[in-house]
C-alpha cells in the first residue's frame, strides 16, 4: 500500500516512502549516466530513418546530441518528481498539487518554459551548430562562436574571449557567418581624374583575366564610385566576390595585381 502524507506523519511508513523516493532518483541517475549513449543512438536512428541522401555535418550531429541529452535530463527528473509526489500524496490531493505546480509555471517560471520550448525547436531546425560563428540579436547584437547548446541556453565565445550565456527564449534574429556562400573584398583606389578613362580601360578587362590568376575570385569584379563625386581626384571602388572566408587573402592579392597593372600603364595612385 502506498503511504499518504497523513500516514507519514503518524506512522513509520515514512521510511518506506523515503526508500521509494531514493530508489526513484537512483534509477533516474542511472538512466542519466547512459543518457549520452542514448542520445547518440537516437540521433543515429533519426539520421538513418530520414533517408535524405545528404551528408549531415558533424557539428550538426554534436548539437543534436547535446539537445537530446538536455531533453532526456529534463524528462527523467520530471518523471522522478511526479513519482515522488505520487508517493507522498493521495490521488485526490495530487490534482491540487498539479494545479499549484501549473500555476507556478504560469507565473514565475514562464521565462524558463519559453526557453525550454525554444530549445525544443532547435531539434527540428538547423539555424546554427556548435563550432559555428554567429551573431544574435537579443535585442542587442552579440557575436561569437557557439560552444554549447542545451534546451535552455546557448553559450557563445566572443572574439574578445568572454563567454555569453543566452537564454534560448531571448533569441530572435540569427546571423550565421559560417554558412555564407561567398565573401566580399573591397578595394578603394584614389587616382587623378585625368587618368580615370585609362584606369577603367585597364581594370575592366583585367577582371576577366584575374579569374584565371586568382582561384579564390568567383567572378569578375565590379567597379563603382562610392560617392559619385568628381574633382581633381576621384575614388573608385572595386567589389570582388571571393570564396567564403577568403576575402582577406584575396584582398591582398588584388592590391598587388591592380597596382602592378596600373604602374605598367603609368597611372599613379594618389595618397
Amino acid at each position: 500500500m502506498i503511504p499518504t502524507l497523513e500516514t507519514l506523519l503518524t506512522t513509520d511508513a515514512w521510511w518506506s516512502a523515503l526508500l521509494q523516493i531514493l530508489l526513484t532518483f537512483a534509477i533516474a541517475w542511472l538512466i542519466l549516466r547512459l543518457a549520452h549513449r542514448i542520445s547518440a543512438f537516437l540521433v543515429r536512428a533519426a539520421r538513418k530513418n530520414a533517408n535524405t541522401g545528404r551528408a549531415i555535418r558533424s557539428e550538426r550531429v554534436d548539437t543534436m546530441q547535446r539537445l537530446v541529452f538536455s531533453f532526456l535530463t529534463f524528462g527523467v527528473y520530471a518523471v522522478a518528481v511526479l513519482i515522488s509526489l505520487k508517493i507522498l500524496f493521495p490521488t485526490e490531493n495530487l490534482v491540487w498539487v498539479a494545479t499549484l505546480f501549473a500555476a507556478a509555471f504560469g507565473l514565475g517560471l514562464m521565462p524558463l518554459v519559453r526557453d525550454f520550448f525554444t530549445g525544443v525547436t532547435y531539434l527540428f531546425e538547423d539555424s546554427f551548430d556548435v563550432g559555428e560563428k554567429i551573431e544574435l540579436h537579443i535585442p542587442q547584437e552579440v557575436q561569437g562562436v557557439v560552444e554549447h547548446v542545451n534546451l535552455r541556453t546557448t553559450m557563445l565565445r566572443a572574439p574578445t574571449g568572454e563567454l555569453y550565456t543566452i537564454p534560448n527564449g531571448e533569441i530572435r534574429v540569427i546571423r550565421n557567418f559560417s554558412r555564407g556562400r561567398f565573401s566580399i573584398a573591397h578595394i578603394i583606389l584614389k587616382i587623378n581624374t585625368t587618368d580615370l578613362t585609362d584606369a577603367l580601360s585597364v581594370l575592366q578587362p583585367l577582371g576577366e583575366e584575374a579569374m584565371l590568376l586568382l582561384p579564390n575570385l568567383l567572378e569578375p569584379w565590379q567597379i563603382i564610385t562610392p560617392d559619385g563625386f568628381i574633382g581633381q581626384h576621384v575614388e573608385i571602388e572595386m567589389i570582388a566576390k571571393a570564396r567564403f572566408g577568403q576575402a582577406v587573402e584575396l584582398r591582398s592579392r588584388l592590391l598587388a595585381l591592380v597596382t602592378q597593372h596600373l604602374n605598367h600603364a603609368d597611372i599613379s595612385l594618389v595618397d
